[in-house]
């Protein structure tokens, strides 16, 4: 199986950022992929919680739509990254949203749903900015493994690659790889990305795919790219540190074999 993993610099412009998503689509599709992955927030990256509750969409919104017509016309399997929907739950009399990333089949069928379950709170030394997505969003509840004709898939959402109890789930659901849409901060991407998206492929045997965003987004609003595919042996196959573009990389059923049978972790766990 092939896969194209996308990253962008996207804005509180979702027309924008729609474009160059398309853009981005069709350089990929150079490459022949069976599947292409779009990061965290690709369709809407806003500073303000009123903007993200307006430009939330539902289902049969524009940028579902969108994803499920190129999917159906390319023949391709899409992750729609993640993207704000709306939801029924509500904070302090404000609505919330959800950071939900779909998997889209090449008939444009919406196959599975993840909800992101952890959610980031945090403030950090040396960054200005507070972050409270639990003021905005509504957690998700499960994980899910996307069922597709290309393999069984985790599915999981950037600050998700924090808790490996998470990823454990599917890899005792033998899934063949995990995908990791991101808006890593600029300061916590230069401290952990690398570690982290390599250790869990290596603890879990399985490929990693983590379609980034990077750039400034809006003013004080830095991540860090380094859009990557990891293998099972923790080696990564191709990356993009900087800069909107595409990373491609060829997933072996066959390694992904040999690193389990050569090093049977998963079967052997105690606990």
């Amino acid at each position: 199986m092939r896969v194209a993993a996308i990253q962008m610099n996207s804005t509180p412009d979702k027309a924008r950022n729609l474009s160059q998503a398309h853009q981005l689509f069709l350089e990929a599709l150079d490459r022949k992929p069976d599947l292409v992955a779009f990061p965290e927030n690709f369709a809407l990256f806003c500073e303000k919680s009123a903007d993200w509750r307006e430009g939330a969409e539902t289902l049969d919104g524009v940028v579902v739509s969108t994803l499920q017509e190129w999917a159906a016309e390319y023949d391709v399997h899409i992750l729609g990254g993640s993207m704000a929907l709306k939801t029924r739950s509500r904070a302090k009399g404000a609505a919330k949203i959800t950071n939900s990333s779909l998997m889209i089949a090449s008939d444009g069928e919406i196959v599975a749903r993840y909800d992101k379950m952890h959610l980031f709170d945090a403030e950090l030394a040396g960054d200005k900015t507070a972050y409270r997505e639990s003021d905005l969003v509504a957690a998700g509840k499960k994980p899910v493994l996307a069922k597709t004709s290309l393999g069984d898939f985790g599915m999981a959402v950037c600050y998700d690659l924090r808790f490996p109890e998470l990823f454990r789930k599917y890899s005792e659901k033998d899934a063949a790889a995990i995908f990791l849409p991101s808006a890593f901060t600029a300061l916590t991407g230069k401290a952990h990305w690398d570690s982290l998206t390599r250790a869990r492929a290596i603890e879990n045997q399985a490929y990693f795919i983590a379609p980034a965003q990077w750039g400034e987004h809006y003013p004080g609003r830095q991540t860090h790219g380094h859009t990557r595919i990891v293998d099972p042996w923790g080696r990564i196959l191709a990356e993009r540190p900087s800069g909107i573009g595409v990373t491609w990389a060829d997933l072996s059923n066959d390694e992904l074999n040999r690193v389990r049978r050569e090093i049977p972790c998963l079967q052997n766990r105690r606990l």
